[in-house]
């Protein structure tokens, strides 16, 4: 499974794909804004860092001015992924993306319906947002599942992203039941290294060597 780190954070970013278990990165426009500065130049800063892909999304709602904005982002780096939102004119954006080998990520999905669509237009990704139907009293990984059996039935390539992860346990589960990617925040990738009985066996094998020495 591929681990995305989800953050505009340049720091973030370096930090954890130096442990060699990251394999891109999505951004969205909330995350830009936290980082103040325009969108290109952190995709371009991000392309310095990351050898994967970058998701960069697009803001206009018409389809003609997402394709201007589209083109425009996939000049900058040959990893940059195009974010479309589940809409009609994304849609039509996406057609013509496919159409012309531009990579892209159809995002803010909540239905087997919605990804379906995507798929069948050649999205690269979907991104299903698995928390964000957990808020509202849904099994955000019912969703992951319904998906996977969707795409295997028809032998799709989109790949299935797994967002808005908010605990490790969704981690978990996305890999049990197939998620091709998870786009996770920095805060829960570093919660997947811990567990209390590693650290207390580290701590028992520091004493002992410690007694032994004595």
């Amino acid at each position: 499974m591929e681990f995305f780190i989800d953050t505009g954070n340049i720091d973030e970013i370096a930090e954890t794909y130096a442990w060699g278990l990251i394999d891109g990165v999505t951004t969205n426009p909330s995350l830009v804004a936290k980082e103040g500065i325009d969108q290109k130049t952190l995709i371009s800063n991000i392309a310095k860092i990351v050898d994967g892909p970058i998701s960069a999304e697009v803001i206009s709602l018409d389809y003609k001015g997402m394709l201007k904005e589209a083109y425009e982002l996939a000049k900058i780096d040959d990893n940059v992924i195009i974010k479309l939102p589940m809409t009609k004119d994304g849609m039509i954006a996406l057609n013509d993306l496919t159409a012309n080998n531009i990579k892209t990520n159809i995002t803010l999905v909540f239905s087997a319906n919605q990804a379906l669509l995507a798929a069948k237009n050649g999205a690269t990704y979907v991104s299903p947002f698995v928390g964000r139907l957990d808020d509202i009293g849904q099994t955000g990984m019912q969703l992951i599942s319904e998906i996977r059996d969707v795409f295997d039935n028809y032998a799709y390539q989109t790949r299935i992203l797994a967002a808005s992860i908010r605990h490790t346990d969704h981690v978990k589960t996305c890999a049990l039941i197939g998620a091709d990617t998870a786009t996770i925040p920095y805060k829960v990738l570093n919660q997947l290294f811990h567990h209390p009985l590693t650290d207390s066996g580290i701590a028992k094998f520091l004493e002992d060597h410690a007694n032994s020495l004595k």
